[in-house]
């Protein structure tokens, strides 16, 4: 059996069109196709790699862990489970650690928890989320309804109600819609699928007061920005305001799938037993892979590592563009960095995408005018240089039809 993209329309449901590059190797921020062609990851799995592939901390968790056991019911925690949320509470606001999956399982845990908190405190009437335009929160039905793009969330039938939307950053709709029938406000705090975009300080400073003026919670979907990706351990600490739950997966496995939901031991409070639960959330195996991911992301070093490594591609983005003219600007923040075309190139990002697999690159989209960065958070300086090398080609290959 040939396992190639033919197989894939065969045997495969179509809600993915992926590329006919199939990976089978990868070390560090390279990854080799089934053909041995060589690839530079500047995509990171859509931030989930932040050590790159096959990380020897990461292999060796997971050895160890898989030797050990790898799954218990909720009916009985274990050892790496507790290590993991005792390591997430001693270097954040939160006191209390629910583990999932995924991001969408870590968000939809969090709305369920408000809407739950605000039922026992203030009643049925409080039951309003707001959440942002262009804002994404996952594939479950509750979240994909919370995050705002109309193209993942209609067709479905009818949708979770009382679900409000607001353009980001925009501080006079967000007081206009806030009310004290608000249970919680959910947002990134920096919009990804969105495009790059990073809050206003004045709005998030104002999102987090209004939320404390009309007892409504303050939920950061950290999913994308959590784990060292904006170069603080999470990025609220970056912006100065501590939510009320916060949402974390993607890179807290470093590519194992895990999600947490972060709070207080008082909001907490009100997911008694019973009300809420998963099968495999806080297993063994999971737990073990994510604590050594954490362990490693957590340092000094890593993290001031990633600022200097943000400057490198700006300062590579920029020389590209000053050759080339294509951009308008480069947005983000850390190792999430959104190259956004200008007029002329409006809408092609996906060219830009191809045209870099092409040249031995593996990028991103955050949309139809956006190229997206999520390298490794510990990619090389020699790997930027290289890929942006590629990236540069790619953009030559675009500009010259």
């Amino acid at each position: 059996m040939q396992a190639n993209r033919e197989l894939f329309d065969e045997v495969m449901v179509p809600n993915y069109n992926p590329s006919a590059v199939i990976p089978v190797k990868g070390e560090g921020s390279r990854v080799w196709d089934q053909t041995g062609k060589e690839f530079i990851d500047f995509a990171g799995g859509i931030a989930v790699n932040c050590l790159g592939h096959c990380h020897p901390a990461l292999v060796s968790a997971l050895k160890e862990q898989g030797e050990k056991i790898w799954h218990l019911s909720n009916v009985m925690t274990n050892e790496p489970a507790l290590r993991l949320a005792k390591k997430l509470t001693d270097a954040t606001f939160a006191e209390k650690v629910y583990f999932a999956n995924s991001g969408a399982e870590a968000n939809e845990a969090a709305l369920k928890l408000a809407r739950r908190w605000a039922l026992d405190k203030f009643g049925a009437e409080k039951s309003q989320i707001i959440a942002f335009n262009k804002g994404f929160h996952g594939r479950t039905f509750f979240t994909v309804t919370v995050g705002g793009q109309a193209a993942y969330s209609d067709g479905f039938g009818p949708k979770p109600a009382d679900v409000t939307h607001v353009d980001y950053n925009d501080l006079s709709a967000f007081e206009k819609t806030i009310s004290d029938n608000t249970c919680a406000v959910m947002m990134e705090p920096l919009q990804g699928e969105g495009g790059i975009i990073s809050p206003n300080p004045e709005f998030v400073q104002a999102v987090r007061e209004l939320c404390d003026k009309h007892n409504a919670l303050l939920i950061f979907d950290e999913v994308q920005t959590g784990v060292g990706r904006t170069g603080d351990l999470y990025a609220y600490q970056g912006l100065g305001v501590t939510p009320d739950i916060l949402t974390t997966a993607k890179a807290l496995g470093g590519g194992f799938p895990i999600g947490a939901m972060l709070t207080t031991t008082d909001i907490a409070s009100h997911l008694k037993v019973g009300t809420h639960g998963s099968t495999y959330g806080g297993n063994p195996l999971a737990c073990a892979v994510a604590e050594a991911a954490f362990d490693t992301v957590n340092t000094e070093a890593v993290l001031s590592g990633v600022k200097a490594k943000e400057q490198l591609f700006r300062d590579g983005l920029n020389a590209i563009n000053d050759k080339y003219n294509v951009f308008s600007e480069v947005r983000g923040k850390g190792l999430l960095l959104g190259a956004v075309l200008n007029d002329k190139f409006e809408g092609r990002a996906r060219d830009f995408l191809v045209a870099s697999a092409q040249h031995g690159l593996m990028s991103l989209v955050a949309g139809t005018n956006v190229v997206r960065f999520t390298p490794s958070l510990v990619i090389t300086n020699e790997e930027i240089a290289e890929g942006l090398a590629r990236f540069e080609q790619a953009v030559a290959a675009v500009v010259n039809g």
